[in-house]
């Protein structure tokens, strides 16, 4: 069992992972079409644990560059085709490294805009499909651009609200079951529009609370579920966000991520004695930030980027 966040350890997971060149490998081959979120991730973990100079931000920020195509939006990585998924994540790098200044704003922002539908929902790409996470990111990603007056956000606050259920969750269209991640989704896209008047917090805060097991302190993403590390990120960012955090017990739930790590290569898991990721080790690391845990720096719960990142990009000139 572990006691401490060996933050050494899982630098050296990320940099490794990063540095990866054998591209038959099954990590590369299942992560080639999405290695924009990977990136997000892992460099996102590494800002939290103040190591972000540790790779060529040069070296990153012209790979994200070739990623983006002639619509403004970004692909999962270079040769894909571009999805809103990515874009977001494009951004979050280059906001990562006080690089935003390179894109073409209008450009990105417009191809955002462009997926909003006429009942306020979002589409991730050309294909059509809608879901709240979508809304979410246009949302996100438009706030950090400070282009959010390019979509109709009434419209688009007014599709989320009317996915709200009877326990006061959240799900990815109308009247799709509560889930935790469509939660964040839905609540962070609520808190950076201020509208967070329109969750029910009590009601919200009871269901969210309902997600942590007892025996291990994870948290799960429904009813009847596995705990899963992951969730320490969509459940808590949620709870924070509406001022209903204190209702768990929080030192149970950073010995669930804890004893989740390889204390011996790094990396975190889903859940302890399972194999490790990029995924759960980025959601590990920012769970622990957002419970204080000491030697990680703060992320803002609704943009999951780093809180000095945010501040610089929103509240200078």
């Amino acid at each position: 069992m572990a006691d401490k966040l060996v933050a050494d350890k899982h630098l050296r997971y990320i940099l490794n992972l990063m540095a990866e060149k054998k591209k038959e490998s099954f990590e590369s081959v299942v992560m080639d079409h999405l290695r924009m979120n990977g990136a997000y991730w892992g460099l996102t973990t590494l800002s939290l644990l103040d190591k972000l100079g540790s790779v060529s931000e040069d070296e990153v920020v012209s790979w994200v560059m070739t990623c983006q195509h002639e619509s403004g939006g970004f692909a999962g990585n270079t040769g894909h085709d571009p999805h809103v998924l990515y874009t977001l994540s494009a951004v979050q790098i280059l906001a990562l490294f006080d690089k935003l200044n390179i894109l073409d704003v209008e450009k990105v922002s417009n191809y955002i805009a462009g997926l909003q539908n006429e009942d306020g929902s979002f589409s991730g790409d050309i294909w059509g499909e809608v879901d709240t996470r979508f809304s979410y990111i246009a949302i996100c990603c438009l706030s950090i651009l400070k282009c959010l007056d390019k979509i109709n956000v009434k419209k688009a606050v007014d599709y989320i609200v009317s996915c709200k259920n009877l326990d006061g969750g959240f799900g990815c269209s109308p009247g799709a079951e509560s889930h935790a991640g469509q939660i964040f989704c839905c609540v962070g896209a609520l808190a950076i529009t201020g509208n967070l008047h329109r969750v029910d917090k009590d009601l919200l805060g009871w269901w969210l609370c309902e997600r942590q097991d007892y025996e291990s302190g994870g948290l799960n993403g429904r009813p009847e579920k596995l705990p899963d590390v992951c969730y320490s990120w969509w459940v808590l960012s949620s709870l924070i966000m509406i001022d209903r955090v204190h209702w768990i017990e929080k030192a149970k739930l950073v010995k669930f991520i804890l004893d989740s790590q390889d204390m011996d290569n790094g990396g975190i898991s889903d859940r302890p004695s399972y194999t490790v990721d990029i995924f759960h080790t980025y959601f590990g690391v920012a769970g622990l930030s957002l419970l204080e845990y000491p030697g990680v720096k703060t992320i803002d719960p609704a943009y999951a980027l780093p809180v000095h990142v945010i501040n610089r990009i929103l509240f200078t000139k």
